[in-house]
């Protein structure tokens, strides 16, 4: 089997590129030090792709996205391109990338680190130890429903217009992701959507139940309104394992479990589609323009978004478990960038942190030789 692996590298606006430089260090040293070989490709998506080529996305760089083995995102978007049209939009390059590589399910993990607890909202003894992997659907839903539109109704009145569509595959495909996901962690999954006022979320329920009882009856399966599955997460997030759910409510609810951990700058996710398509592993947080350029970025959630690479891309699983580690503990020893800062602790960099992580992974003499 082939060790070498073609990565396409997307940094994109704002933070993007500092933090994605943290990923190249790390590309670096795993070529020094194990038996892989992780060549990357870079390109342009976002607002910098529609300065330099007028679309937020281009062709060739899509099709070079197609060839790789996975693809790393660094964040796309900023105020100076909030007056574009849709299509051109840094976002639009960040949709259309999913679509046309049918990237259909988002992984979203909530994690809380023991060394951060504190930082969250809640209390201590309700956010402990949480584990929560959000499934979110991401290729169908309102999101890409048509028809969609704002038409001229007359009498200075406008009228807005999204469809919220779903089909059985589109629904089995991602619940399939979610039970296999289960049984490979608590073997519990959270189907989530409003049966009881969308036609969208009653073909979601019936058809979740009719897989589950087909292929999946081993895994707890229990059915949630998407609206208390949102105060559930505050109230008592430790009853949830896998949570799965459609485009729109994954988006809103995705957002709610990460800041559960204290920080967006700490968190992964990675989109997959079919066996042999390439995943984007991209940091939760987004371009944070105000900070860019400044070494204050958090690079932590790229660098295990791109763990999260190594074990569903490049099957590169205790790697990716290493990298990990080392993430933790750089946060147990005390070093943190200006995001998550605590009282007692070292304020570092970008780049110091992203030294830090490779040094206590240079330190795990079991990792070398062990890819």
């Amino acid at each position: 089997m082939s060790n070498t692996y073609n990565i396409m590298m997307l940094p994109g606006d704002g933070i993007g590129p500092e933090i994605m430089a943290q990923v190249e260090k790390l590309i670096t040293w795993i070529n020094d030090n194990t038996d892989l070989t992780l060549k990357t490709e870079h390109g342009l998506i976002g607002g910098c792709s529609t300065d330099a080529h007028g679309v937020p996305l281009s062709d060739e760089t899509l099709e070079e996205c197609r060839a790789s083995d996975m693809i790393m995102l660094g964040a796309v978007g900023g105020p100076k391109w909030d007056g574009v049209e849709y299509n051109k939009r840094p976002e639009a390059g960040l949709l259309r990338l999913r679509k046309e590589l049918d990237l259909f399910a988002n992984l979203r993990p909530a994690l809380v680190f023991d060394a951060l607890i504190d930082a969250s909202t809640l209390k201590p003894e309700i956010v402990r130890g949480l584990d929560i992997l959000i499934v979110r659907e991401l290729t169908g839903g309102v999101y890409f429903g048509e028809p969609r539109g704002i038409e001229d109704l007359g009498n200075g009145q406008r009228r807005g217009y999204n469809t919220q569509t779903y089909t059985t595959n589109e629904i089995e495909r991602l619940a399939r992701v979610g039970f296999d996901l289960a049984r490979k962690r608590g073997n519990k999954v959270t189907s989530c959507e409003k049966a009881n006022v969308m036609e969208s979320g009653k073909l979601w329920r019936e058809d979740v139940t009719a897989l589950h009882t087909a292929e999946a009856s081993d895994v707890t399966l229990e059915h949630m309104y998407a609206d208390n599955c949102a105060m559930q997460l505050l109230r008592n997030p430790s009853q949830f394992d896998v949570i799965i759910t459609d485009n729109l409510f994954g988006d809103i609810l995705s957002d709610e479990a990460a800041m559960l951990t204290g920080s967006l700058g700490m968190l992964p996710s990675a989109s997959l589609g079919a066996d042999g398509i390439p995943g984007v592993y991209e940091p939760v947080h987004g371009s944070a323009p105000d900070i860019a350029g400044q070494g204050k970025a958090n690079p932590l959630a790229t660098l295990l978004s791109f763990a999260m690479g190594l074990r569903y891309s490049l099957n590169q699983g205790d790697l990716a478990t290493a990298i990990e580690q080392a993430a933790q503990n750089v946060l147990n020893n005390g070093t943190r960038t200006a995001d998550i800062i605590a009282e007692g602790c070292t304020q570092v960099s970008t780049d110091e942190m992203g030294d830090a992580l490779i040094d206590d992974l240079a330190n795990n003499s079991a990792i070398k030789n062990a890819a």
